[in-house]
């Protein structure tokens, strides 16, 4: 007995991707691989030493600044990175890529001399 599929006279069939399409866009230009690992990344976390650094050196830090952080962890991850060190204009961070949290904030006046370790890459931003 052979089943058959029933298509209503109105549905478009798209052909399949060929073998030279990389990567299956979604309509915001993203692929989907980088859509997936925004979405299992979630949202990027400060630990509390962080939280302290952050606070006791009087950085804040605006939404800009937040989406270019978790644009930059999110590049860590597509490259296999564990922990990097994310540098931008004035402020350090080390950040646990795999956990999604930022570990610690140096500001750029504590920068000097400051040794980084522990950590497997460094992304400028």
């Amino acid at each position: 007995m052979t089943s058959k599929i029933f298509i209503p006279p109105s549905t478009v069939i798209q052909p399949a991707p060929s073998k030279q399409d990389k990567a299956v866009k979604s309509p915001a230009g993203s692929s989907f691989n980088q859509v997936l690992t925004q979405k299992l990344a979630g949202e990027l976390k400060f630990s509390q030493h962080a939280r302290e650094r952050l606070q006791s050196r009087n950085i804040e830090l605006s939404g800009v600044d937040m989406n270019n952080i978790q644009n930059a962890v999110n590049k860590a991850r597509e490259k296999g990175a564990r922990d990097s060190l994310i540098l931008m204009q004035d402020l350090a961070l080390v950040v646990s890529i795999k956990n999604n949290t930022v570990i610690t904030a140096v500001d750029g006046q504590h920068l000097k001399e400051n040794i980084f370790t522990n950590i497997d890459s460094a992304v400028i931003v």
